[in-house]
């Protein structure tokens, strides 16, 4: 039921964009004149714009109030993220790590057996 009213939404946001860009400013802006290809007079069309105009606004208001319903009342939760960050992360299996003592490190990091130390240590 949320896709289909928000490809509704989307439609009725495109639709509001061509009818505005179909009008005539009043000033004749970009100079393009004319009406509708000689189907209606003008003012005609301009009514019939500006209408369609209007009722696709309106239902497009109304597709964001519903939308804005369903998307709070389908969350599970009345809390907020941030409230998820103050709380410990949960715990993870975490993979054993061969633990070497400090005796069996040299003053360069690398182990007695030769190796490159696995991380650089800070001076």
């Amino acid at each position: 039921m949320d896709s289909v009213i928000l490809v509704i939404h989307l439609f009725l946001a495109l639709a509001i964009i061509g009818l505005v860009l179909l009008q005539r400013s009043e000033g004749g802006g970009l100079g393009m004149g004319g009406g509708m290809g000689g189907l209606t007079s003008p003012r005609g069309a301009a009514n019939i714009l500006s209408r369609a105009t209007a009722i696709c606004a309106a239902a497009f208001f109304c597709t964001s109030l519903i939308l804005g319903i369903m998307a709070g009342s389908s969350s599970k939760s009345s809390t907020s993220i941030l409230d998820s960050l103050s709380e410990p992360a949960p715990a993870t299996a975490e993979q054993p790590v061969a633990a070497e003592s400090e005796s069996n490190k040299d003053e360069g990091g690398a182990s007695e057996s030769g190796g490159a130390p696995s991380a650089p240590i800070a001076e």
